[in-house]
């Protein structure tokens, strides 16, 4: 017996020795962005972000979100919101660059958590952890899907946003970006059973929002002004219809592709943008 004791005792301690040590509790209040990773939380020393007035041709979609993350930092009633629309409009970029807005009055009064992907059904462990910190938060899922691979988390995702017996905290809010632009729309076309299923679990969770905020993709003179706002401040001049060919090269005029663009021009002049 004393032997099979010995033997047992130096398994348990190889085992020991293998298993990965004990992740200390994440400090809810160090750092100013968190990653959700499901099983523990992430810090983000330095959270990227541009600042507000970099952001163009979303001027209305930049004083509603800021207003919520300031409400929200104060401790006042505070929304969830879904940024929905055009993809390169700046919906993911803007989150980020209120949240380092209102960081810059108050450090301390609020933090960003990004989920990653798949840790939605550790969203109501992530609420506990959260729940008894004194800081505001502002949950951010970025790029939810809505096809047939992401109907199950817009389920997932509705039904936790309806909430059940125990309340969400009101210091903890949700942002959602999305790329769907039918999420929000309600007109009655005809389809496949399961169409309008989808389309009917999607606004069934847009209504769980009370802050949506569309994107819409730029037209010519929009797209030439976000890119002057970029390339103003540096001094670059650039020719409209090489912007134009820039955009097309790449489907699409929007904030991003004017960014992109942008980054070229002042790569070129040998300047940092």
């Amino acid at each position: 017996m004393a032997e099979g004791g010995e033997a047992l005792e130096r398994i348990a301690a190889a085992l020991e020795r293998l298993a990965p040590p004990s992740l200390p509790p994440a400090d809810w209040l160090g750092a100013p962005a968190y990653v959700w990773e499901g099983e523990r939380a992430r810090p983000v020393p330095a959270l990227d972000a541009l600042p507000l007035d970099a952001l163009h041709g979303i001027d209305a979609q930049k004083v509603a979100l800021r207003n919520l993350c300031s409400r929200l930092a104060s401790g006042a009633a505070a929304h969830d919101a879904l940024l929905w629309g055009a993809r390169g409009m700046g919906k993911s970029a803007l989150v980020r660059a209120c949240v380092a807005d209102v960081q810059r009055d108050d450090s301390a009064a609020l933090a960003l958590v990004q989920l990653a992907p798949g840790t939605l059904p550790t969203f109501p462990a992530l609420i506990a952890a959260l729940a008894e910190q004194t800081r505001a938060f502002l949950l951010f899922i970025d790029d939810l899907g809505f096809g047939a691979d992401g109907r199950s988390e817009m389920l997932a995702l509705r039904s936790l946003l309806e909430g059940g017996i125990a309340p969400r905290p009101a210091h903890i809010r949700l942002v959602v970006t999305a790329n769907r632009r039918g999420i929000v729309e309600r007109e009655d076309t005809s389809g496949a059973i399961h169409e309008r299923d989808e389309r009917d679990d999607a606004l069934a969770l847009a209504d769980r929002f009370g802050l949506t905020l569309g994107f819409h993709p730029a037209d010519k003179d929009t797209y030439l002004a976000i890119l002057t706002g970029y390339t103003a401040p540096l001094g670059l001049a650039f020719d409209p219809e090489e912007a134009m060919a820039f955009a097309i090269q790449r489907g699409n005029r929007s904030g991003r592709t004017a960014l992109q663009f942008a980054t070229e021009l002042a790569g070129r002049a040998g300047k940092r943008l």
